[in-house]
């Protein structure tokens, strides 16, 4: 009887506990309804879009935090914590050049708040107006190119947009969305005809510059077709890897072994070179290469035998001997992670520049090309030797 008697208040007390509701188990531990004493001493250093406080916290062990609210000049509400670890708060999201109040106020455990200091910051203006002036736009191949400083890499969008069929103002699909230091991008697949653009810059906060528009006539090219591509082996050229045909560079799979094309890692004597012929004459417009996504933190580009720096030689008719003084120097390039993080890290743009391909340019005023030669000066892992998954040339035939 006694046991029957002890499993019943069990099961009553679990009962008890699961029907506190969510609000009950929410509150805080501690029940203090005294407010913390206010922060004093509040210092506002004002800078692009941002304001930094720096105030002396109240001698108070049961303060939590201290919170900041304050309105943006495009109405949006915004409220800011730091720990009572800290003196210091940064405040973002401003456009600039207009003064706002910000409330600032200590909080203890029981969620109690003091009443708030109020003070005055005067931020410049947002990064985004510096990036909007240093936009440079025109005609590319098959579409239009858009370049762009952002020095200090804010989270911004470049909003590209074109009329739609009512005449009405639409955002392009491919704008762009960075937060690498130097913006170079490019939209294709337009018709070659002329446009009205319209360029803005918006911030992570939806804070807006004003508007570039333009008029520009893409370029004419189209892909070359790879069912003409071939591989071309000349005497200097370096021995692949075993598993790796140079056919894979046309297979139209970027993603799987062997489908990559990978020079000889034991290879010393001469540069990581390789040769292939279009399968016709054209004026070339670009190359867009894709990196092999390395079997590393999931797949990583940006690693290993991938090539950083590089150059691309082309000539008309195949010179045998090899000698790169008989080739014509189309470009030399260099690969860039927009993140800027250190070997081996990516983040999501990374991995979405990289596995979209890059597009490497090639010089208007050079003559037909039939041959490329493809030459690593060094990989992302300070070797010479190569690894490339996919090639697509562009150009015009006629």
């Amino acid at each position: 009887m006694k046991l029957k008697f002890s499993k019943y208040l069990v099961v009553s007390f679990i009962g008890l506990l699961l029907s506190c509701s969510d609000e009950d188990l929410q509150t805080p531990l501690e029940q203090n309804s005294t407010p913390p004493e206010q922060v004093s001493d509040v210092q506002v250093e004002n800078l692009p879009g941002k304001a930094r406080l720096t105030y002396t916290l109240p001698v108070d062990q049961d303060l939590l935090y201290v919170q900041a609210n304050y309105t943006l000049e495009n109405g949006r509400e915004i409220e800011v914590r730091s720990s009572y670890y800290n003196s210091t708060m940064l405040l973002e999201g401003f456009s600039g050049n207009s003064e706002r109040e910000v409330f600032i106020s200590t909080v203890n455990r029981s969620e109690v708040s003091s009443e708030p200091v109020s003070v005055a910051v005067n931020p410049g203006p947002a990064p985004i107006f510096d990036v909007f002036e240093t936009i440079e736009t025109g005609a590319a191949f098959g579409g239009i190119y858009l370049n762009a400083d952002n020095p200090t890499r804010e989270d911004i969008a470049i909003l590209v947009m074109e009329k739609d069929e009512q005449g009405d103002w639409v955002i392009n699909d491919n704008s762009i969305y960075s937060s690498t230091n130097e913006i170079a991008h490019s939209i294709r697949g337009m018709d070659t005809i002329q446009k009205e653009f319209a360029f803005t810059v918006r911030d992570r906060w939806l804070n807006y510059t004003d508007t570039l528009f333009t008029d520009i006539t893409p370029l004419f090219e189209e892909a070359i077709p790879k069912t003409g591509y071939r591989g071309v082996v000349l005497p200097n050229d370096a021995p692949r890897h075993n598993s790796t045909p140079i056919e894979g560079l046309w297979d139209n799979n970027i993603w799987d072994w062997p489908g990559v094309y990978l020079t000889s890692g034991t290879y010393n004597d001469g540069p990581h070179i390789f040769t292939f012929d279009i399968g016709l004459e054209a004026q070339l417009s670009r190359v867009v290469i894709w990196d092999y996504p390395e079997y590393f933190n999931g797949r990583s580009f940006y690693y290993q035998a991938n090539m950083r720096r590089f150059q691309i030689y082309g000539s008309t008719e195949l010179e045998t001997t090899g000698d790169l003084d008989n080739w014509i120097l189309l470009g030399e390039y260099e690969e860039v992670k927009p993140s800027g993080l250190p070997y081996g890290q990516q983040n999501d743009e990374d991995y979405q520049v990289a596995s979209a391909g890059f597009s490497w340019d090639i010089p208007i005023d050079v003559p037909k090309i039939r041959y490329l030669r493809v030459l690593c000066l060094e990989n992302w892992a300070g070797g010479e030797n190569l690894a490339i998954s996919e090639v697509q040339v562009y150009g015009n035939t006629n």
